[in-house]
């Protein structure tokens, strides 16, 4: 970068440095402080020969150290650099900053010329300027077409999620968490899912390696057992002999209501009435076609309260799905193995032309909450997929899409609803 010398640095240039002279003067044998005070150039030259050690005060006198004769015996350094940079030298980086540092040289300013007729762009340059005052701004058509922008974003099946559990959280629903990996005891046993059911057959869930785990509390474990086999009041159970073994075994969760079986069995009395709420990732061993798939997202939710009934639960599934965009959900009656009242829950399908079931929902029976609470509470639960919410939403016409992970329509796809 070019310099010029500044009127202190050819002032140094032409006299010494101020350091320099006041080595002479102590040299000569002026070394009375009250003396040396009195010349003009002191206060600079006792800085700077002071943190060069040069100099040391001793008993109202300046010594020349060992360090201030040498730097007198030979040329110095900063001098050389202020001849350099009178006659455009480059100089080395040290000496650039220490003459910098003290305002010996200044950086050549270049004269900013715009011979332009009008302004197309502003510049740092032109706004020092401040040319910008006299030249007109070219005019610009905000209607003209403008190249696409593709900004980062969350993938559209997260933006759903995070969708859904804002909608869950501003409903007064608290979220639960859990691992993939659970036990057959909480993905169905506690369930009240007969051990002979199909659905725990391979061809319906995949199994994990190791194979098996620890059970929880054997005390609970007593009372999902005599669910099974002996029933609850006004229950004969399913029977038979309730196997402990074949309710140790891994599976990749099914469900997401294994979370809210946890969840129950972890609420403190003092803890009621709860609302909880999950959004996660399900996996079943199914063909795949336009509407399934081996692994899918699940939204599920539980309400424990002693007031609730069966109008409440359909009062919640409505108010999600309104604010999901799916104002025309329908709900039938439905069967499954662990609620009592039981609804299947539909939206439509506008590409395929039909209605599209999500998921059940419904009351949990007594043989599920009894050997968890101790005693039967009315729990609303529902537990419906949520890939095929965000498909319909998308209007893509096969689930496998939504993974698909085609880049054009990763920018061009619209944000979900916000």
């Amino acid at each position: 970068m070019p310099y010029n010398l500044t009127k202190e640095g050819k002032e140094y240039l032409e006299e010494k440095l101020p350091e320099t002279r006041l080595l002479e003067e102590i040299k000569n044998g002026n070394k009375s402080m009250k003396i040396l005070q009195q010349l003009s150039f002191f206060p600079i030259g006792f800085m700077w020969a002071k943190k060069n050690d040069w100099v040391v005060v001793v008993g109202g006198e300046l010594e020349i150290t060992k360090k201030g004769f040498l730097s007198l015996s030979g040329e110095s350094s900063l001098i050389k650099a202020l001849d350099d940079v009178r006659n455009q030298k480059t100089i080395n980086i040290e000496d650039e900053k220490i003459l910098l540092s003290r305002k010996l040289i200044e950086e050549v300013k270049e004269k900013f010329e715009f011979r332009e007729k009008e302004i197309s762009q502003l510049s740092p340059e032109i706004i020092k300027s401040g040319i910008w005052r006299s030249v007109p701004f070219r005019k610009y058509d905000t209607g003209a077409p403008a190249p696409k922008i593709s900004p980062g974003r969350r993938h559209p099946v997260m933006q759903a999620v995070e969708y859904a559990r804002k909608v869950w959280t501003e409903m007064g629903f608290k979220e639960m968490e859990g691992p993939l990996v659970q036990l057959s005891f909480w993905n169905f046993d506690a369930l009240f899912t007969a051990q002979d059911h199909p659905v725990r057959e391979m061809h319906d869930t995949f199994f994990m390696e190791p194979e098996k785990g620890k059970l929880p509390d054997e005390k609970l474990v007593q009372k999902v057992r005599d669910a099974h086999e002996k029933g609850t009041e006004g229950s004969m159970g399913w029977g038979g002999v309730w196997d402990k073994e074949t309710a140790r075994k891994y599976v990749l969760r099914t469900h997401t209501t294994c979370l809210s079986l946890k969840t129950i069995s972890q609420i403190k009395k003092d803890g009621l009435p709860a609302k909880y709420f999950a959004v996660g990732r399900c996996f079943r061993n199914e063909a795949m076609d336009w509407k399934h798939s081996f692994e899918f997202n699940q939204t599920e939710g539980i309400v424990i309260d002693e007031n609730v009934n069966f109008r409440h639960l359909l009062g919640y599934l409505k108010e999600f799905y309104k604010r999901m965009g799916f104002g025309k959900a329908r709900f039938r009656p439905s069967y499954f193995p662990y609620t009592e009242m039981s609804i299947g829950i539909e939206v439509f399908h506008p590409i395929h032309n039909k209605w599209v079931e999500l998921g059940g929902a419904g009351i949990f029976r007594p043989e599920v909450v009894e050997p968890i609470l101790g005693k039967f509470v009315p729990i609303l639960a529902w537990g419906p997929g949520f890939d095929r919410l965000v498909m319909d939403y998308y209007k893509f016409e096969r689930i496998g899409d939504l993974y698909a992970n085609d880049i054009k329509k990763l920018r061009e796809i619209k944000q979900w609803m916000m």
